[in-house]
């Protein structure tokens, strides 16, 4: 997959690479931003958890993941994982950024170049996200980009000794010249 230009006001996104280990550690150790995503981000967040994610030995970093790099330094990241089979039309997507960055629309930024991207890059029909219930942010995020709020699996997830709901929210197209 090519390295995408992909860029907005006061971020860009590209891949990861080793030298990020350090703004890695810096910016996914800390409990608040890992509450709310999977338990595939730990807390707390080791050197040996950000030299294996570097590594590609927790997710795939031949799909389209990316870091969102900030003033120079990558702090969060974004990804899509396309469906297989029968669900090949479809991916579902993800994304973090460290707590510094909250509450200034950066996200919202991102999302908004990244979906339309990946939806032309995999040819995709259908692009989802699941959110914790309580993630009232990311929820914001999704539906400012056009994501519509499809339904709530009730009881999805254990979490730190708590049941959490899960609110899914997609974006969808009819053909692939669709630009939605």
């Amino acid at each position: 997959m090519a390295e995408p230009q992909l860029q907005g006001e006061g971020f860009r996104l590209r891949p990861w690479r080793a030298d990020d280990l350090d703004s890695l550690l810096r910016h996914a150790n800390d409990e608040q931003v890992s509450r709310g995503v999977s338990d595939r981000f730990p807390h707390p967040y080791t050197q040996a958890d950000g030299e294996a994610f570097l590594a590609g030995k927790v997710i795939d970093l031949g799909d389209p993941v990316f870091a969102i790099e900030i003033d120079g330094e990558a702090c969060g990241g974004i990804g899509a994982q396309a469906g297989r089979g029968e669900r090949v039309h479809t991916a579902e997507f993800g994304y973090w950024l460290g707590r510094r960055h909250w509450g200034q629309g950066t996200m919202t930024r991102v999302v908004a170049a990244y979906a339309p991207w990946v939806m032309r890059e995999l040819r995709l029909y259908r692009l989802y996200a699941a959110v914790l219930a309580f993630n009232v942010g990311s929820a914001q995020v999704l539906r400012r980009n056009g994501f519509m709020e499809e339904g709530v699996l009730r009881a999805a997830v254990f979490k730190r000794g708590v049941l959490h709901d899960l609110r899914m929210f997609a974006k969808v197209r009819r053909s692939l010249d669709d630009e939605r």
